[in-house]
């Protein structure tokens, strides 16, 4: 692997059981605990953002091997990109990953294609991934 984002992490899985314990807490100083009904919001909103998680990790991550670039569910092989500097983006160009635009705080990374297309990569990091993609790409400029 030599560039990596996973789409997200699973800390947010601990928002419902920390909002079960704190609404407890609550009610504790008010006298009784519903202690059931507290235990079903905290598995069932722990159930719903591991859901979402589990969604972001697939569809938002982003790999780099030396031979495939995964963006989300899409795969291009790394021997297909031609340019990585310079390239602009026209117009309409393709996002990789199956979406219509480039995910909200990702950056987008044009590259040329060897049919002389371009296409929309992006990550967070995305001048980390155009650093790693050209340590792959025969012929692209190292930056100093």
């Amino acid at each position: 692997m030599i560039f990596a984002e996973p789409g997200s992490t699973w800390w947010p899985v601990l928002w419902g059981p920390v909002f079960a314990v704190l609404g407890a807490g609550l009610e504790a100083l008010s006298g009784r605990v519903h202690w059931v009904a507290w235990l079903v919001v905290g598995v069932g909103l722990a159930g719903a953002a591991a859901a979402w998680v589990r969604g972001r990790r697939r569809l938002l991550a982003v790999r780099l091997t030396g031979t495939t670039l995964t963006e989300g569910t899409e795969s291009l092989a790394v021997q297909r990109i031609a340019e990585i500097d310079g390239v602009a983006a026209p117009p309409r160009a393709r996002v990789l990953g199956g979406g219509w635009t480039v995910p909200r705080k990702f950056a987008e990374v044009p590259v040329r294609l060897d049919d002389g297309t371009v296409v929309l990569a992006w990550a967070r990091d995305g001048e980390g991934l155009r650093e790693a993609l050209r340590g792959l790409v025969p012929g692209a400029r190292q930056v100093e």
